[in-house]
């Protein structure tokens, strides 16, 4: 049981990465926040996890609200006395457009999902480990935050923010026994290609950003993601802090 009395906040828990990082959490036997705005695929998961040595509790948010971005973590101190550990997976695609096709209203909510949900979750997680001397924040970010064209501007735009909320994090705060990092993942099955602006795809800007996918060995599980942050969760990545990995099958190699 790596995480056993650990306390843990995953957001984007109903499906995907998120849904198996918080059930291999519990399942090592943290007690889980798992946030998503859809409840009934919470409860699902709430289910399936409870004869695990850890508890999952549903929390139905909008991460890109504050006060519920705020409110998961107090959630998590009232329901079990402390937070742990913070997994912001919670995430949405652009529509693949450049610059000069990006409209402010998508702009606008990518960073409002992507980042600045992210930091108001990070700040007030930050300022509770200050008390209880440390905790850990994994960010999943993306290899479009590590390299220019893997999606269009806006996403590309705020995966890069991501990894430099998570450098600067885990250097600021790294004497106080608080660690920060994030998962890069390559092409995963996940359901963020069914986001909102995933159904109106700038097929010229879709045709540059996979100019390299034939280079891609193969697409990805959550659960090889999950397992990824159930390491960085744990005591035995207790010397890897303010890095960015990429988990992409060798994709990023190339």
């Amino acid at each position: 049981m790596r995480l056993k009395g650990k306390t843990a906040v995953v957001t984007g828990a109903s499906s995907g990465m998120g849904r198996d990082i918080a059930y291999y959490f519990a399942e090592e036997g943290a007690n889980v926040i798992a946030v998503a705005r859809r409840a009934e695929k919470l409860n699902q998961l709430v289910e399936e996890a409870k004869d695990f040595e850890g508890k999952v509790v549903a929390y139905s948010a909008d991460v890109s609200d504050k006060e519920k971005s705020e409110g998961m973590i107090d959630e998590a101190i009232k329901l079990f006395g402390k937070v742990d550990i913070l997994v912001n997976n919670a995430g949405i695609m652009d529509d693949m457009s450049g610059v000069d096709e990006t409209s402010d209203e998508m702009f606008d909510k990518v960073y409002d999902v992507n980042v600045k949900s992210i930091f108001y979750s990070m700040r007030k997680a930050v300022n509770h480990f200050k008390q209880v001397g440390g905790g850990i924040i994994i960010n999943v970010a993306s290899i479009g935050g590590l390299y220019g064209c893997r999606a269009g501007l806006a996403y590309t735009a705020s995966k890069h923010a991501v990894v430099g909320m998570t450098k600067n994090t885990a250097f600021m705060y790294a004497l106080q026994n608080i660690r920060c990092n994030a998962i890069c993942p390559g092409g995963i099955e996940t359901e963020i290609s069914t986001g909102e602006f995933m159904k109106n795809i700038n097929q010229a800007g879709m045709a540059r950003a996979t100019a390299g996918i034939a280079a891609n060995p193969r697409i990805g599980k959550g659960s090889e993601i999950a397992k990824v942050a159930l390491f960085l969760a744990s005591d035995d990545s207790s010397y890897i802090n303010g890095q960015c990995i990429a988990v992409d099958g060798g994709f990023t190699a190339y």
